[in-house]
């Protein structure tokens, strides 16, 4: 049965193993989450579950009042995970006792939203020399191509918006789970500022 649950990020921590080694961890809450919507091949073409979390104090819309009417609650954030096998029902109730220690999770977020940036910072570039005959051209991009071709050719790196892009880090392990408090102890970062909303879901189904 697929293991998910949608989680905020509240901070970057350590913790260390028995030989004394520093392990790397982020620490997240994780849950409780509702599954409000469960979907299946038959009626919807594809199997998946909406998972619903974090009460929302501002009142719903009657659309989104009405989905939400058969588990009670005004969550405010849905979101939809894709699954092979496993029994779900509306109402079900997702928390972090559902991991162990060990587990690799695949964690989905927002990176950091960074605005309009050159490309120095946005793709690495290093830059022209600081010697005489290069004034104001420090942090310029150069060339873009040639001129024969008379537009600028599709993927090339040049300064735009930075950031604020969906981003999977893949076969993180689960370090310690914590269900006094509903948090999840992962090894290494994942993507977001704190308080960002992450999907969570085992590797193995």
């Amino acid at each position: 049965m697929a293991k998910v649950i949608l989680a905020k990020k509240i901070a970057m921590s350590r913790t260390f193993q028995e030989d004394g080694t520093v392990v790397p961890v982020t620490v997240l809450q994780a849950g409780p989450c509702l599954v409000t919507q469960v979907k299946d091949k038959a009626k919807d073409g594809y199997q998946a579950i909406q998972v619903g979390f974090d009460e929302n104090k501002r009142p719903a819309t009657k659309a989104r009042a009405g989905h939400l009417k058969p588990v009670g609650k005004n969550l405010r954030h849905l979101k939809e995970f894709r699954i092979e096998k496993g029994e779900f029902s509306v109402g079900q109730v997702l928390d972090v006792t559902q991991f162990a220690p060990g587990d690799v999770i695949n964690v989905t977020g927002w990176s950091k939203g960074k605005g309009f940036q050159g490309v120095v910072k946005r793709h690495g570039f290093h830059g022209h020399p600081s010697s005489h005959g290069h004034k104001d051209q420090a942090r310029m991009p150069g060339s873009i191509g040639a001129g024969g071709v008379q537009h600028v050719r599709k993927g090339m790196r040049m300064a735009g918006r930075m950031g604020d892009a969906q981003v999977t880090i893949s076969n993180l392990r689960v370090v310690e789970i914590r269900p006094e408090t509903n948090e999840l102890v992962v090894k290494g970062a994942v993507p977001g500022a704190r308080h960002g909303l992450l999907l969570i879901k085992s590797v193995a189904d």
